[in-house]
């Protein structure tokens, strides 16, 4: 069984997508990870950095509401990606539950342990869950629904109450990603790593938010 997090295994760059769940821009960013997943020549490894899990989660209030949904909204009319309202009344105007990616990761995480090829797929449905159809993809019972939908119920049987081994995956994965972005100075996710361990060099994520065949040509550049 593997841990690796990848959406293609095979090819001759490799990518490490530095990203959280929660983040807008790294929604925003996901035909681009789609499509570089579909280059023969790109193998593309999962990185969830839990930049909004543990001490990064907050409370969503008010304020944070109002300017989550304005960066939203620059994000939409950049890339297309539908922001709801259904997202904006039931998941930003809720203030009983912390703005905390660390369900979602832990998710893509067991996912990967099972299904590695797998692991893009279901960020993009907790992202959709979340952004379209507005449910909180901070309960591990919305998550498992979301899951199971994916026909990942052993996955999503796991959630609520995750053992050591898993949770041991999940530090070790987060961690990994929070060092790799320390050591190429990455000041914020979406991010891309590529090349091999201490070889690799960032590309920022503004350039997945362009042109697919400049975006390449950086990627074989980097």
């Amino acid at each position: 069984m593997s841990d690796t997090i990848t959406g293609i295994i095979t090819g001759t760059i490799h990518v490490g997508y530095l990203f959280d769940p929660l983040c807008g821009w790294c929604y925003g960013a996901s035909p681009a990870i789609e499509r570089l997943i579909a280059q023969p020549d790109i193998a593309l490894e999962l990185m969830p950095t839990g930049l909004f899990a543990g001490p990064g989660a907050r409370p969503m209030d008010a304020g944070f509401a109002d300017y989550a949904w304005s960066n939203d909204q620059r994000i939409a009319r950049l890339t297309g990606q539908p922001f709801s309202d259904a997202y904006r009344h039931k998941v930003l105007a809720d203030r009983t539950r912390l703005f905390d990616s660390g369900p979602a990761t832990l998710a893509i995480v067991a996912v990967a342990r099972v299904a590695p090829a797998r692991a893009f797929e279901a960020l993009k449905a907790i992202q959709h869950a979340r952004y379209v159809d507005g449910r909180d993809i901070t309960d591990t019972a919305v998550l498992g629904q979301v899951l199971r939908a994916l026909d990942m119920g052993e996955v999503a049987d796991r959630l609520p109450a995750p053992d050591e081994a898993l949770l041991a995956v999940y530090r070790a994965r987060v961690e990994t990603a929070r060092r790799e972005m320390r050591r190429l100075g990455a000041d914020g996710v979406p991010s891309l790593a590529v090349g091999h361990a201490a070889a690799s060099r960032l590309v920022r994520g503004n350039a997945l938010f362009g042109s697919m065949d400049m975006l390449v040509a950086a990627l074989k550049a980097a």
